[in-house]
């Protein structure tokens, strides 16, 4: 008889990664659910692996070049990535242990790294076939940059951290010397770049003066009024700079309105030649001085305090910078489009289903992706460029030669494929596509993703937006999205603050049974779980209870024969506890069909303690150590061992 399918595939940890509360939860909560599917009979996959981790890796090894006194260019490129390799082999996936201390039953010998020679195979050939069909494209455009880790970001890496600071208010004289416009903005440095100041169309205060010029103070040249509806009228005074060269809303506008895009900044945060006077100062010192020189120059109306948000590079915490840079985009709406109806039809079910809204929000909104970063660690795009015809070459092999001219000098893109490309592809690259494999077709589509509800967009919806692309299909049935783990304030969880929880200590000092109990006592969708060590310490005493039990039944069940025939019926007692453990099946397995882990484990409790152990347990002793028939001792020891 076949049997039914389940296939889970882990979110793969990075190669640097330390097992912390987040790793923990999910980990547990997939480990139960394919356990479960196990003794259910399924035919299962649990595929583990761990993803290269771009800029965190290549982070890590150049920290221990700088203690040896180098750089990476020092070594050039491919050394550099022999170095990375090197730590990898000797340092790298020390989370994988960790993971099996946890308790993981992944199918180990499975284990897929998302720079595997099969698992790069499919990366080029996605990218090939996403490039053929028109829907990979390069260009200049405005993107998030990390002056500290020198790549591009995408949307989704940036973080953003509460500021407290200040509103400038800037007087821009009129060219022809009617007046002036104040314009407010919280970047006075970036103002070096303006190319135009915008006003609402239909803001009466300025009626009239859409179309004349002003003078750029400080760099005394010519830039027009223009109006445009993304201007808040409500904002400062209702004028806006637009410095398309470091604003993302203001390089819309400038292609809106044709405006000149000037770049003032290098990759360093350090202002360039475009900057006057400035040049060769480091953004902030340019703050300051811009500052003193719109006091000094008179142009300065006023300021005042503003709070807002600074988005920063979510691996060092670098406050980033847009700016225009040459970078390789996938068309992402037309996928997104496909990703969408899957969730609306019902292929792919959220659970919770409140976050439905927020993924349709964001993918009904989605920009182009950036998928090109300025490192050297991760896949190297496969784009060829002929020094003596300039063709372009997109191949999943490396050419020996131009196919145009038949030049042998071939250069390769200097840039590698965001992380998240790769990790896209997880659920059919790690089954061994683009092979036509056996687990490939046993076990795609998944049937289930338990991650946390923050990579959502980072991860899940591109799995989906690839799945369906290269796949034809879902790549889950389901997604499980787990809440935060949250100190027993409900605050989250920090070294700073001195409230973090080590999942390791925990297992040590309490056991990993005890843990991992807790951990899903306390999962109820949609709530974070709020965790102590001294929860954690009242599922000890369960795990005791457990094992006491344990100890009182095997004892009892030393001269049980399994063979010998049923001469008695059951007890009043063992009726009884048969009908309790039923009922106790039934609602852990509809709990756990329907990813309700605190209800199934109250259950399991409650059946234990209270009905097993209280009340069964103790109406055994008088069978087990009074005066009663052989038969009836092995009816009360067959229900015995049937029930533990």
């Amino acid at each position: 008889m076949k049997r039914p399918l389940f296939s889970i595939v882990i979110p793969p940890p990075n190669v640097t990664g330390m097992l912390h509360m987040g790793h923990a939860l999910n980990n547990t909560l997939q480990d139960i659910i394919i356990r479960f599917k196990r003794m259910q009979g399924y035919n299962t996959l649990w595929m583990p692996g761990m993803d290269h981790a771009g800029i965190a890796t290549q982070n890590v090894v150049e920290q221990q070049l700088m203690k040896e006194g180098l750089s990476r260019h020092d070594l050039g490129r491919e050394k550099f990535i022999a170095r990375v390799w090197e730590w990898k082999e000797k340092y790298g996936g020390v989370i994988i242990n960790q993971l099996k201390r946890l308790g993981c039953s992944c199918d180990w010998k499975r284990e897929r790294f998302t720079m595997d020679e099969g698992l790069s195979k499919s990366v080029r050939e996605v990218f090939v076939r996403l490039y053929n069909e028109d829907m990979i494209y390069q260009g200049d455009y405005i993107v998030n940059w990390c002056p500290r880790c020198h790549t591009a970001i995408s949307d989704l890496e940036v973080e953003f951290k509460h500021d407290q600071s200040f509103l400038w208010n800037i007087r821009y004289p009129f060219a022809d010397g009617s007046g002036n416009i104040v314009v407010a903005t919280t970047r006075p440095e970036t103002m070096l770049g303006d190319t135009a100041v915008a006003v609402n169309p239909a803001d009466v205060r300025y009626k009239g003066r859409v179309g004349k010029f002003v003078i750029l103070p400080l760099m005394n040249k010519k830039i027009p009024i223009i109006a445009d509806d993304y201007v808040t009228m409500d904002f400062g005074s209702g004028a806006v700079k637009i410095t398309p060269g470091s604003d993302p809303n203001d390089f819309a506008m400038a292609q809106r309105h044709k405006l000149e895009i000037i770049s003032i900044m290098d990759g360093k945060g350090i202002i360039n030649e475009r900057g006057g006077k400035y040049k060769g100062q480091d953004r902030y010192e340019a703050r300051k001085n811009v500052l003193a020189d719109l006091e000094k120059g008179g142009y300065m109306v006023g300021t005042e305090p503003y709070a807002h948000n600074v988005g920063q590079c979510y691996r060092c915490k670098t406050d980033i910078e847009p700016m225009i840079s040459k970078q390789w985009f996938v068309k992402i709406k037309p996928l997104a489009k496909q990703a969408i109806a899957a969730v609306v039809k019902g292929k792919t079910r959220i659970v919770p289903a409140s976050w439905e809204a927020t993924y349709f929000d964001w993918m009904n909104n989605i920009r182009d992706w950036c998928i090109s970063r300025q490192l050297w660690w991760g896949h190297r795009i496969p784009v060829w460029y002929c020094d003596g015809c300039g063709k372009v070459i997109v191949t999943t092999v490396e050419p020996d030669k131009c196919p145009d001219c038949g030049g042998a000098s071939l250069k390769q893109d200097e840039d590698v494929l965001d992380t998240w490309f790769s990790s896209a592809l997880w659920p059919f690259s790690t089954l061994g596509w683009p092979n036509k494999t056996k687990a490939l077709k046993t076990f795609y589509p998944t049937s289930l993703l338990i991650t946390g509800f923050d990579i959502l967009f980072f991860w899940v919806a591109r799995m989906m937006m690839m799945g369906i692309y290269v796949m034809k299909d879902v790549p889950f049935k389901d997604v499980y999205l787990h809440a935060l783990v949250r100190d027993e304030k409900g605050e989250k969880m920090s070294k700073s603050k001195g409230n973090s929880i080590d999942p390791l200590l925990m297992i040590d000092q309490y056991g990993t049974d005890a843990f991992r109990f807790t951990l899903a006592a306390y999962t109820a969708q949609g709530r974070d779980v709020r965790l102590s060590p001294e929860r954690i310490e009242g599922y000890k005493f369960f795990v005791n209870k457990i094992w006491n039990a344990s100890k009182l039944t095997l004892n009892n069940l030393a001269d049980f024969d399994e063979s010998a025939p049923v001469t008695a019926s059951d007890s009043l007692p063992d009726k009884w506890i048969k009908a309790k453990l039923n009922e106790a099946i039934g609602e852990v397995t509809h709990s756990l069909d329907e990813y309700r882990f605190n209800d199934a484990a109250a259950a399991i409790y409650r059946f234990i303690w209270h009905e097993f152990c209280d009340w069964y347990l103790e109406l055994s002793k008088p069978v087990f150590y009074g005066k009663v028939t052989p038969e009836q001792r092995q009816a009360t020891q067959r229900t015995l061992r049937e029930v533990f």
